[in-house]
This record gives structure tokens, sequence and C-alpha cells, in this order.
């Protein structure tokens, strides 16, 4: 084993998911039972502690921002990808998802006149009437077809995919912002929980997308290469600790922190 939990004054601030981890551990009447739930984890990125991540992490310089729309347990689950984005991005806001009393802070952030926010989500769910924006390969950056003096909110759906779609349908706010619609042309790579949908990706992937189609292509290759770390380092957990896990990880690391 050749990496090391980072020394305490190396460790970033907590972020939004760190803080709604936090709260919904607060309200939650028992441990949550995790895969995995006995190894013993780095508080932060919620990995195991002999390869906890968090002396790598940094922040990036990104003109967009970021809310994570999470279903209920999801901000609780070690293999969630969205905190990934809070990680990296500056600007990442988190919520607790309610169908019947929607967070007053999330509802405030939508309608705040800095932002302009976009839902990232299949065209094909869409309401009649709803703006979808089509994001095709090889386009001009997204950047470029909005003004400059509001800054772009992605809003991300953060759970499994029946989930997502649940809170998409039961969520009128929702309904009512531009759809960011992509259309991927390979798989996911994303390994540890597979959608029902063979296009379905993990939350950091999407937000590695949308970034890239703004125009942020480094952003979006550091959040990439930030989530196949993630990754291998949980592939590595599950699977006796193999050394191929934890080479592919240690190489990773090396390439991100080389940056």
């Amino acid at each position: 084993m050749t990496i090391a939990a980072p020394s305490s004054d190396k460790i970033p601030v907590l972020h939004a998911v760190h803080r709604l981890h936090a709260y919904r551990q607060s309200i939650a009447t028992r441990p949550y039972a995790a895969r995995g739930m006995k190894v013993v984890r780095c508080g932060s990125c919620l990995l195991p502690q002999q390869i906890c991540t968090c002396s790598s992490r940094k922040l990036l310089s990104s003109q967009t921002a970021f809310a994570l729309v999470m279903y209920d347990t999801e901000v609780l689950k070690p293999s969630n990808s969205g905190r990934l984005i809070a990680d990296l991005i500056p600007d990442t806001h988190a919520f607790l998802w309610s169908r019947t009393q929607p967070d007053p802070q999330l509802l405030a952030l939508l309608n705040h006149p800095e932002y302009q926010p976009f839902l990232v989500f299949p065209g094909d769910y869409a309401l009649p009437g709803q703006q979808i924006i089509e994001v095709q390969p090889q386009m001009p950056p997204l950047a470029s077809r909005f003004a400059k003096e509001r800054i772009p909110l992605f809003v991300l759906l953060d759970g499994c995919w029946r989930e997502a779609v649940k809170m998409f349908r039961k969520s009128p706010y929702l309904q009512q912002l531009p759809v960011l619609s992509f259309h991927p042309e390979t798989l996911a790579s994303y390994q540890l929980r597979k959608g029902q949908r063979e296009f379905q990706l993990g939350t950091a992937e999407v937000a590695a997308m949308t970034l890239n189609a703004w125009g942020e292509q480094a952003n979006a290759e550091a959040l990439q290469l930030w989530f196949n770390i993630f990754v291998e380092a949980t592939l590595w957990s599950r699977s006796a600790r193999s050394p191929e896990c934890l080479a592919r990880m240690q190489a990773l690391l090396a390439e991100f922190n080389a940056r």
C-alpha cells in the first residue's frame, strides 16, 4: 500500500455536499446500511481511509455553477458521485429533494437574478412547451449562445434513474426550467451502480459533459479524471483490494496531480 491518508492540515474546507451529508446523518433514525458498511472510511471523501484522496482535491476556476437535487439517502451513499462535482467546482450547491416541501433555499437559488438555471435531463421527458436545448457532438460551445451577464446554473437530479424521473415529474419548479439534453454516443463508464437505461451516466460524468458542452474543456477533463480515480478506488474496496485497481488509481492520481 503506497497511498496514505493525508494530514489534517491538507484537507480542504467542507463543501455543500459535506454539509448536506452531515445534516442527513443528523436526522437519520438509524445508521445507513450502505454496501461495505464495515469499511473504515474517510469522513470527507467516504473512500476507505487507506486510499483517501482528500489531499489531492483542488478547486478549479470555473464560470459555471451546479445545483445537486439529491434523493433522500443518496447523499449518504459512498458510491454517490455527485460529491465529486463539489470537490472541484467552487460554486456548487446541494439540496435534499422533497415532494411536498421544496427547500426554500433551492427555490431562491433558481430564481436568483445572478443565475441562469438549466435542468440537465433527457429532452424526451420535457413537458409540452418546455424549452429544450439539444447538445450535439462538435457543436460550438453553449456559452457563446447565452448572455455572459448571468452565471449558468446546471441543475442535476442525483439519484438512480427511477428516482430522478420521479423528482422531475413531482416537482413543478423543475418543469419550468429550460432543459439541457444530451445524447451520448458511448455507454457510461460508470461501473458502480448501473442504471436501467444504457445511456444513464454517473452524476459526475454528466457534469463533466456539461462543462465540456459549455466550453470549459479543461475543467471537464479534470472532473472526468477525478471521477475515474473515484471509480478505481471504489472498485479496489470491492474487489479484495485488487492490485490492478490500486495501480490504475495511482496512475490516475499522478495524472490529476500533474494538471
